[in-house]
């Protein structure tokens, strides 16, 4: 009895430590994010209202690093939820193909839209990628009827992915209009350009789906324990399942819809999350995801902008440059364990 409490102190101490950790290092970028850029911005800046340094902050950084954070805990989320799904832990938006289908939707409504003069209003993006993110999981969920193998269902969402951010190249390299070329920057994946409207959408979108996801705690939980186990406790599996696609593709819609694909993120953050805390019950992880894929974005988003400036980099470079390596450790640990 003792050897159990004890067991649970220290994973409750490793809880704490981890949260404590991702507590510092959010508020420490989240100073950085502020205060680093092309322009230089102090506290005192800060609170002098009409200077050129406060309408960058509120105008331009502010919004900015708000979308980081929204959306980086969205694709942690997203991931985490597929992750759940296919039960391995390689699963992710960006893995599968997802981002990049719900990315050419969104490209195709862009285009048709500014093509005839007209402009492209937050809810419909979020609906376009949603239906491109939808259209993907079709495609991946067909294949994994079919076989069931993970690594070839793996490759099989890489090479949608591949297929979808092809066609996309095709429409916006070929596109006469101007505006219409400029979408290659957003087709990288960028926080740029994120006004205080669509961060308004995105938090909407994104806290409602999140705090959704968190109510699921425990048939989640369940479902990680197996399907037979989940059905025994009261779990409809069928709607289960249904539940988390949607919430999956509303999430990772919405970080696509607004700053483009985002590589590596949402497979990166939730196993990093598990092997810290070095356990999967959902109630600690998705809260935990949530903020480590805030974390990570801000993180990233930084370093895309101020390492070249006033040049930017794509935030799927650098996170590609960090998460990459990860999934290749998760790859390695499973090859080693089989």
């Amino acid at each position: 009895m003792k050897k159990g409490t004890a067991k649970r102190d220290i994973r409750y101490v490793r809880y704490l430590i981890v949260t404590l950790v991702l507590l510092l290092l959010f508020a420490a970028l989240i100073a950085l994010n502020i205060g680093i850029g092309s322009i230089k911005i102090s506290l005192g800046d800060v609170l002098k209202a009409g200077t050129i340094e406060y309408d960058i902050l509120w105008k331009v950084r502010l919004p900015r690093m708000v979308a980081g954070i929204i959306l980086g805990g969205a694709l942690a989320l997203s991931g985490f939820l597929l992750q759940t799904f296919f039960n391995n832990p390689i699963a992710s938006p960006f893995v599968l193909g997802i981002s990049s289908g719900a990315k050419l939707v969104v490209a195709l409504v862009m285009v048709f839209v500014l093509s005839k003069g007209s402009t492209v209003n937050s809810a419909t993006m979020v609906l376009s990628a949603f239906v491109g993110a939808m259209l993907s999981m079709g495609f991946v969920l067909l294949i994994a009827r079919r076989v069931k193998r993970a690594s070839v269902l793996i490759i099989s969402g890489v090479m949608i992915g591949y297929i979808c951010s092809a066609i996309t190249d095709f429409i916006i390299t070929f596109a006469s209009d101007e505006s219409i070329v400029n979408l290659h920057h957003w087709s990288q994946g960028s926080f740029s350009g994120t006004s205080w409207g669509d961060v308004r959408v995105m938090a909407i979108v994104v806290l409602i789906a999140s705090v959704f996801t968190f109510t699921l705690s425990k048939p989640i939980g369940a479902y990680q324990l197996g399907e037979q186990y989940a059905q025994s406790v009261g779990v409809n599996i069928k709607t289960f399942r249904i539940i988390l696609v949607l919430l999956s593709s509303i999430l990772c819609a919405s970080v696509t819809a607004f700053a483009g694909p985002i590589s590596f993120v949402g497979v990166a953050v939730p196993h990093l999350i598990k092997a810290f805390t070095r356990t999967s019950k959902p109630h600690i992880v998705i809260p935990l995801c949530f903020l480590g894929g805030a974390v990570f974005c801000l993180g990233c988003d930084l370093i895309a902008r101020t390492v070249y400036a006033p040049v930017e980099m794509s935030i799927s470079s650098v996170s590609s440059l960090f998460g990459a390596p990860i999934v290749i450790w998760i790859m390695a640990r499973r090859v080693a364990r089989d």
